[in-house]
């Protein structure tokens, strides 16, 4: 029985179809189908059945999982076996949320690479939900993400990266003229310039305008935060982000805060993995790092 097998079908299982884990794999619709057969046969029984235009697991299937997990996890220890921590090596999966991958990882991953620099770091920039998700469905080795999105329970375990200020922004033009977003019911000509709907910052600020009755005239949905910054910088409308990622522009006078009436808005940001992941010796260096920051 061939590992390549295994984590082809653990990779369907994860990314939900064929089609996406040919396509995580860099393999062809044809490859997967092949090893899946040729592991069907091995086992001698179906492990996917077609409903309809979908290719569903079979309680086969599914009952395989755990013991494939702990093949899979057996192979990642013995390719550390040995090396201690006189040499990492191997791979590691993170998926990292924006902002914090711009603003917040930057001397962490340095250090990582001065100290692991054999190892193989697969860096995904990705929407907290997602990261969430993936660590779920063991995609991911690590996510570093703002817990506050919930939904993982005791699932997962996390550990502290830090509680940020998030505030209102905007130029500090903008900001003269549109002063107000206390006073309730108000109709106010600006765009709201943010990430996609499932930003927890986002969700943050929205929860808020409805609770004021406050409208905006539209929102722009951007996955680039210098992108935004500069559009705020020009005037175009404004923002609700993290005050670490505008911490610059805040001190140049670039941008500026607009109160509101939050009380105290912060997002914490943890690195988590699952709680029955094997924690590899590449794993076990970031999260060190993660603590000591």
């Amino acid at each position: 029985m061939e590992l390549r097998y295994l984590n082809t079908f653990r990779t369907i299982v994860a990314e939900g179809s064929f089609t996406k884990a040919a396509k995580k794999l860099n393999y062809t619709q044809s490859t997967i189908t092949f090893q899946i057969g040729q592991l069907e046969n091995e086992l001698s029984t179906k492990l996917f059945e077609k409903i309809g235009r979908r290719m569903l697991l079979t309680k086969a299937g599914e009952q395989l999982i755990p013991y494939i997990d702990e093949v899979l996890t057996s192979v990642d220890k013995m390719r550390c076996f040995g090396t201690g921590t006189a040499e990492y090596q191997g791979d590691l999966h993170i998926g990292v949320g924006e902002t914090l991958l711009c603003y917040q990882l930057p001397h962490i991953l340095k250090e990582f690479h001065r100290k692991a620099p054999k190892i193989r770091l697969f860096l995904q920039s990705m929407n907290c939900c997602d990261i969430r998700d993936q660590l779920l469905n063991g995609t991911i080795d690590l996510g570093i993400f703002y817990e506050d999105i919930g939904g993982f329970g005791a699932n997962l375990t996390t550990y502290p990266l830090g509680c940020y200020p998030v505030s209102l922004i905007a130029s500090p033009d903008t900001a003269k003229t549109y002063p107000d977003f206390i006073t309730p019911n108000q109709n106010i000509p600006l765009p709201f310039i943010i990430n996609e709907p499932t930003c927890i910052f986002r969700q943050i600020f929205e929860q808020y305008l409805r609770e004021k009755y406050i409208l905006l005239d539209y929102t722009i949905e951007l996955w680039s935060i210098p992108t935004i910054k500069n559009l705020l910088k020009n005037n175009m409308g404004i923002s609700f982000l993290p005050e670490f990622a505008v911490e610059e522009e805040l001190q140049k006078g670039e941008l500026a805060k607009i109160p509101t009436d939050l009380a105290d808005p912060h997002i914490s940001a943890v690195c988590g993995h699952h709680k029955n992941k094997w924690i590899s010796p590449a794993m076990e260096l970031f999260i060190q790092l993660i603590q000591k920051r």
